[in-house]
């Protein structure tokens, strides 16, 4: 770095306000692949007809991008704290504009999905050294909320997505969706560049190329077997086969290296274990109203996607609200009473959602939504913040990743399960009833077997949540 970049640098640093600029960066990164991921789904009919593909294959546009992320995450972390986060996430934004382009010039449906393998090797990049970079350069007495507006952005992400998305697929078609990544990731990267701390790094690290090639492959063919299991049958349980052995593989393997790309001692932190693990199971949840809610609104309720928008915009934006005050307040009363709270509101909420029949009002089903984002902010942030802070800060970038693939199992599965559910439950009351004019019943029927169940694994959380102990003492000795 030249003199000039240094001085430059140093009187940035200075700033009183430099840390909120280093917010503002990550801020970017969050916002802009969450967006990415909510402003997709509109278009994914449009891409379908414009390629002349089918449903079974279109939905790999999504998946692909998916597993990618979920592989990824604990060796982007992994990068991050040794070649330095920096240089990881700025790296992030590029690959995510670089195949963000090549996605919007696409002609074929595979070239698509290969170039979201690329997009969501950026996607991990930022997700996976965000929360690190937050925990170096943030006080511990302001982590909580801090991680709790970084929870504020992915909600906005998640909100602004499906209205912008139906503006610009309406207008420009939906390669400009992939064409509005570019000027946000580029202005990213310069931002990142300019504004985020230099690189330090931890001596005696090396990277563990088998332990991250065995770890990546036993989460793919999980999460494959998760999501395709009801279509691919047999295949599905070999996957699970296949990815039991690698994952077997990675533990041995990890045990022996001396420079594991896992430590796996870091799983003796009772704090850490219980704040992934209840992640974990709040996605899965959580998850239940994010697949079958609009299926809900557009079948049984018979709205516009317009009017399905703002309905689902009541759970973001309580959300939004939510979740820097409740991180604000996890820094003064710590994790245990806000995680309980949270997912029993969350719990609640699945309840009284999966029991709306055909006749419920907008404001009932307005209020449940809400009912899921004040249950969802206030556990979320206090969660982040007890995971970030039970490591020590030279393996923020390991921690970060664990949480982020947490959070991207959950969501796998959580969707995996409230599919089955509700399509057994479906196909249980037609076998009953007999009649294609029970189907709105028979819905109806899955739907709140699906959501009961989600409730269940909240509950779950609450319960395990309850046993967060080890936090204080972790505290006192910062």
């Amino acid at each position: 770095m030249r003199n000039g970049e240094l001085f430059m640098r140093d009187r940035l640093i200075r700033l009183p306000y430099y840390r909120w600029l280093v917010f503002a960066v990550i801020a970017t990164g969050t916002f802009m692949s969450t967006l990415t991921s909510s402003i997709l789904n509109v278009a994914l009919p449009l891409i379908q007809v414009s390629l002349g593909t089918d449903l079974l294959t279109v939905q790999w546009v999504v998946t692909a991008y998916l597993l990618v992320v979920t592989g990824f995450l604990p060796l982007a972390g992994r990068l991050g704290d040794v070649a330095g986060r920096r240089r990881i996430y700025s790296a992030g934004f590029i690959g995510f504009a670089v195949g963000s382009l090549l996605c919007g010039l696409a002609r074929s449906v595979e070239g698509l999905i290969v170039f979201r393998l690329l997009q969501g090797l950026g996607a991990a990049a930022l997700m996976a050294n965000s929360p690190a970079i937050v925990t170096e350069v943030f006080p511990r007495k302001e982590r909580g909320k801090v991680l709790g507006m970084v929870g504020t952005a992915v909600a906005l992400g998640s909100m602004t997505g499906p209205s912008l998305g139906g503006i610009l697929v309406e207008q420009l078609g939906w390669h400009a969706l992939f064409f509005l990544n570019l000027p946000v990731a580029l202005l990213g990267y310069g931002a990142a560049y300019l504004v985020l701390p230099l690189d330090k790094r931890w001596q005696g690290d090396g990277l563990d190329v088998v332990g991250a090639g065995l770890f990546t492959g036993g989460v793919v063919s999980f999460s494959l077997a998760l999501s395709q299991g009801g279509k691919w049958g047999w295949l599905a349980g070999g996957l699970v086969v296949l990815g039991t052995l690698q994952i077997w593989m990675f533990y041995r393997w990890e045990k022996w290296v001396p420079q594991p790309m896992i430590d796996l001692t870091i799983f003796d932190n009772w704090p850490f274990v219980v704040g992934n693990l209840t992640g974990l199971l709040s996605f899965m949840a959580i998850f239940a109203n994010t697949i079958l809610f609009p299926f809900y609104l557009f079948q049984v309720k018979g709205l516009t996607p317009g009017e399905m928008g703002l309905v689902m915009s009541a759970f973001p934006l309580v959300m939004a609200i939510v979740a820097p005050l409740s991180g604000a307040l996890s820094d003064r009363a710590g994790p245990l009473l806000l995680t309980c709270t949270g997912l029993t509101v969350v719990a609640g909420g699945l309840y009284y959602t999966g029991n709306l029949g055909a006749g419920a009002g907008i404001g009932s089903i307005v209020a449940g939504q809400a009912l899921l984002g004040l249950g969802n902010g206030l556990f979320q942030s206090p969660n982040n913040n007890s995971v970030m802070s039970a490591l020590d800060p030279a393996k923020a970038g390991l921690a970060g990743g664990i949480n982020a693939l947490s959070r991207n199992l959950g969501m796998i599965s959580g969707t995996a399960i409230a599919v089955s559910v509700c399509e057994f439950g479906r196909q249980a009351s037609l076998t009953t009833g007999g009649s294609s004019s029970r189907e709105v019943t028979a819905f109806l029927q899955g739907y709140h077997w699906a959501f009961l169940l989600a409730a269940g694994i909240a509950v779950l959380g609450v319960l395990l949540s309850l046993n967060r102990q080890g936090y204080a003492g972790y505290d006192e000795k910062q």
